[in-house]
């Protein structure tokens, strides 16, 4: 009998002191999410819309957690308040022109709040500042952007695939071009009239100069060619 309520007692310990350790470690992490055992300082900003951030949220800075979201308050019907608790040590390194934005654990993650990096010159954010915002752009926007520009791509591409459908039955001038094999030869026949024509051009052009009534001229054109030439070499040699 003794032996069996030795062994209750020794369990009974067990199972409070397992319950302890949960309760210490449940007590650290909720601590240490909420930064209780670190030096903080508060930081608030306003939003139009908070687009979905909760109390615990984190905050954000240079891809680095900083913080958790302390407070989310109605100001008025166009302003919510939300209340950061910032660690200690990160205070040196956020300026008071930083500015505050509301981003996202990847495409369907939590919600987070990014505080944007400031400028070198300015003085660091005081306890109790108010950052400025950057309204967050609303993931029913996107989808809709989104939507317009399908509902676009989709009649381009019926408007396409027309377009060849007329060229396939030679309707339209490009069609006609394509598909009719006499305006193909009128083309090719036009381009090898062009080119005996230049070639008569250069002909006439080589008799003209033979004539002696035109020669003085051909000389002279020529000569004011060479002399052109001349100058500008000697321009570039200087």
């Amino acid at each position: 009998m003794e032996t069996h309520s030795s062994q209750f007692k020794v369990r009974l310990g067990l199972f409070v002191a397992v319950g302890f350790l949960i309760f210490a470690l449940a007590i650290f992490l909720i601590g240490k999410k909420k930064n209780l055992f670190n030096p903080t300082f508060n930081l608030s900003t306003y939003f139009y819309n908070v687009s979905g951030m909760q109390v615990g949220n984190n905050v954000r800075f240079s891809g680095i957690n900083v913080g958790t979201v302390d407070n989310i308050k109605i100001i008025n019907d166009s302003t919510v308040q939300v209340d950061m608790i910032i660690q200690k040590s990160v205070q040196p390194f956020i300026k008071s022109d930083c500015q505050a934005a509301i981003g996202s654990e990847g495409i369907i993650g939590d919600r987070i709040l990014i505080i944007t990096q400031g400028s070198a010159s300015a003085e660091s954010a005081k306890d109790g500042e108010s950052l400025a915002s950057v309204e967050p752009v609303e993931t029913d926007a996107i989808m809709k952007s989104i939507s317009v520009t399908a509902v676009n791509a989709e009649i381009i591409t019926d408007q396409l695939a027309e377009i060849m459908l007329n060229i396939n039955h030679g309707e339209g001038t490009l069609g006609r071009l394509i598909q009719d094999t006499t305006i193909a030869e009128n083309i090719n026949k036009t381009i090898i009239n062009l080119k005996s024509t230049s070639k008569g051009l250069d002909q006439n052009m080589e008799a003209a100069k033979s004539n002696f009534l035109l020669r003085g001229f051909f000389r002279k054109k020529q000569k004011e060619a060479e002399k052109k030439k001349a100058d500008a070499q000697k321009a570039k040699e200087k």
